[in-house]
């Protein structure tokens, strides 16, 4: 499923339009967006929670070359799916 397939299904399980549902979408995807940003973890209870993570410093190697190479410490978003999601996907 895509993002305008989420939307189309919005609008018809909400009863309003397309668009109305794509701007309701794209609100929600916003705040998600803005909350991890400001290390806010986004708890959607029954469905699952968003964190931001963070990733230290480590060693890899170039698949090509073999060389070793230091791949720089960074943030991710980790997804913790909920009781509810869990027993619907099993």
């Amino acid at each position: 499923m895509r993002k305008p397939d989420l939307a189309a299904y919005i609008a018809d399980k909400a009863d309003i339009s397309t668009e109305k549902a794509q701007q309701v979408l794209a609100a929600i995807l916003d705040e998600i967006t803005n909350a991890l940003s400001r290390d806010e973890p986004v708890a959607l209870v029954g469905f699952g929670t968003f964190e931001k993570r963070y990733r230290g410093p480590r060693k890899g190697k170039n698949p090509q070359t073999g060389a070793a190479i230091e791949i720089g410490a960074s943030h991710s978003v980790g997804f913790k799916p909920g009781k509810i999601l869990k027993d619907a996907v099993n």
